[in-house]
């Protein structure tokens, strides 16, 4: 595959990916960051203006959270209408993933 289409995939999933962590719990975007590139090797750089957006939206709000290892770290946490993205959002993947796993079943 490209590397093209590997980093069209990945920013159309990227959104999806960080609502679906923060519907787990509070984080900060290092952590977040840290989590994508592991999973879907997205980099720090790539989360901020995302997590900026998503801010504006109204997606997820921030707070300041005391750290023991130096200063006060800027938390995201997932909104009512950033619960309400996600749960849209990931039935409509769910649903293009069923999609495409039939048609790629179909050619075998």
């Amino acid at each position: 595959m490209s590397e093209d289409i590997q980093i069209q995939l990945k920013k159309g999933v990227l959104e999806l990916c960080v609502l679906a962590l923060l519907s787990r719990g509070d984080s900060y975007a290092y952590e977040i960051a840290s989590r994508l590139g592991n999973g879907v090797g997205m980099g720090e750089g790539t989360i901020y203006p995302l997590m900026r957006r998503m801010q504006n939206d109204g997606w997820v709000s921030t707070y300041l959270r005391e750290s023991a290892n130096g200063p006060s770290r800027k938390y995201y946490k997932i909104t009512a209408a950033g619960q309400k993205a996600y749960q849209a959002q990931r039935a409509e993947w769910e649903h293009f993933e069923t999609s495409v796993k039939e048609i790629l079943g179909a050619q075998e």
